[in-house]
């Protein structure tokens, strides 16, 4: 089973990376590369949107929280959907501001100071480096349990893979092969959750088997209700502050496209969210205590199903994992060029090195995600905790600026310190955190508290929203070389375009 599942990687590897290479032949220019020429059609987002959304959280993370606490496997799902359709309404107008990275965005939105931007921007390189490094402990578990390898060694077998295609085929290599995966997993989850309950004898006896407080309504009664709330909090706003979701509203054709894409992804992803709840509760009825709850997925996979469809769906989980992690590699490596290059340089790169630099950005920036994914093997943990502590204070951030005018440089810049600054304090305070779960919650109430009241003890932007527009535009264009394209907004302190 071992080289048969080695082989069945291999060749699939191999495929995406054919894949990434037949795209690249589009890349003419840095904005192809990273944003994939700012032209893609529905389909395409749709297809990128729900292999992100369907990661590593939604496989390993959620499947094997759904095998400790029942139907709470589902408060990842439903975080997540509500997350996409809220991202829809509020933030799909901003396409139409040309932006290419979310600090960008958000400095927009507060005179495009540069304080701000630059500061986010770095925000932003550290949480896509969290995120590639729970795609990644994710993935090298896969292997590890599937191949007998050393569990470090899977993790940089699994970052060497979509290294490879990543590098060759940028932005346009991941929405194609994002797609693809797509469809694989959503086709290997639904057949594995069917297989799973026929293996075990029935939904009766999935639910039989189940510890009381597992079965009760998102499993509350287990986990408790401010914990379990703080829990699927915790992915809306990793969707509403993650720079990868971002990335397919800059690059979307147009706003309605973007917003229809949207939608569908969320009313999709709120049905799909039961599907790892029930693999998991299966997994709890078949096999009963696991060493590790995370390897309740390729448990399965591999001792319930056929030998051909458990490979189908291990291939599933690991699309997962790949279709995140380079969707968070190539925001990460946005903000560099854009934002951290001229941050540390002193000047914007010129635009014919923009997709060379690019390429190293990539590699330098997945090596350092591997470093750190070679410490942990906790992916909820991992994933809530980075969530709070990096990116509670620019969910904020973009809210305010994109709702209430009023809004400041003083005041993001108290939203992000608070915001992290109380993640940490619950962090290491084992009461809160038993009352909370992990720190979002107030997180995100503190940052909101000291943004408004921050902004209204100082005095209003002096910069025009136009003004501000134009500045980044202008920055821009040397890296894209092309004039600045503005779109003015409609009235004096708007944030609609």
């Amino acid at each position: 089973m071992h080289y048969t599942f080695i082989l069945a990687f291999v060749l699939y590897m191999l495929a995406m990376i054919g894949v990434g290479w037949f795209v690249s032949r589009r890349n003419r220019s840095g904005e192809d590369f990273l944003l994939g020429g700012r032209q893609l059609p529905l389909l395409l987002t749709m297809g990128t949107t729900v292999a992100t959304m369907v990661g590593t959280g939604s496989s390993m993370g959620a499947v094997g929280f759904a095998y400790e606490n029942g139907w709470g496997g589902t408060l990842y799902g439903l975080g997540g959907a509500i997350g996409i359709l809220l991202l829809a309404w509020i933030f799909a107008p901003v396409r139409n501001l040309r932006f290419m990275t979310m600090s960008e965005e958000l400095a927009y939105y507060v005179g495009a100071h540069p304080l701000i931007k630059n500061l986010i921007a770095v925000i932003i390189f550290v949480a896509c480096i969290g995120w590639l490094g729970a795609h990644i402990i994710g993935g090298g578990m896969y292997l590890a349990w599937l191949t007998g390898m050393d569990m470090q060694w899977a993790k940089v077998l699994l970052a060497a893979s979509f290294t490879i295609y990543v590098v060759i085929g940028g932005y346009t290599a991941v929405v194609w092969t994002d797609s693809i995966q797509a469809l694989i997993l959503f086709a290997g989850f639904m057949l594995m959750a069917v297989y799973s309950l026929t293996a075990i004898g029935g939904w009766d006896a999935m639910i039989t088997a189940q510890p009381l407080d597992n079965i009760s309504w998102l499993a509350v009664d287990k986990l408790g209700l401010l914990p379990a709330v703080s829990l699927s909090l915790a992915i809306l706003v990793g969707i509403l502050a993650t720079p990868s979701f971002r990335q397919r509203i800059y690059s979307g054709s147009n706003v309605r496209s973007i917003r229809r894409s949207f939608v569908f992804s969320g009313l999709l992803y709120l049905g799909f969210s039961v599907i790892p709840a029930v693999i998991g509760m299966a997994a709890y009825a078949s096999a009963g205590e696991l060493d590790n709850a995370s390897f309740a997925f390729p448990h399965m996979a591999l001792n319930v199903l056929p030998i051909g469809l458990g490979l189908l769906i291990i291939i599933a989980g690991i699309s997962a994992t790949l279709s995140s992690a380079s969707s968070d590699a190539i925001a990460a490596v946005s903000v560099v060029l854009r934002d951290l290059y001229a941050l540390v340089s002193g000047n914007m790169p010129q635009a014919h090195q923009v997709v060379w630099l690019s390429r190293m950005a990539l590699v330098l920036t997945i090596g350092i995600a591997l470093g750190f994914a070679l410490t942990s093997n906790d992916i909820i943990t991992y994933i809530t905790r980075m969530i709070s502590v990096l990116m509670s204070g620019m969910c904020i951030c973009g809210l305010l600026g994109r709702l209430w005018p009023r809004y400041n440089w003083q005041g993001a810049l108290a939203s992000l310190i608070t915001g992290s600054l109380t993640a940490l304090a619950v962090s290491f305070s084992e009461s809160w955190t038993a009352l909370f779960g992990n720190p979002v919650i107030p997180s995100l109430l503190m940052s909101l508290l000291a943004g408004v009241v921050v902004s209204l003890l100082t005095p209003r932007c002096p910069v025009a929203p136009a003004q501000a527009l134009l500045r980044l535009a202008e920055e821009r264009e040397k890296m894209e070389h092309a004039q600045p394209q503005v779109v003015l907004p409609a009235r004096p302190g708007s944030r609609e375009s």
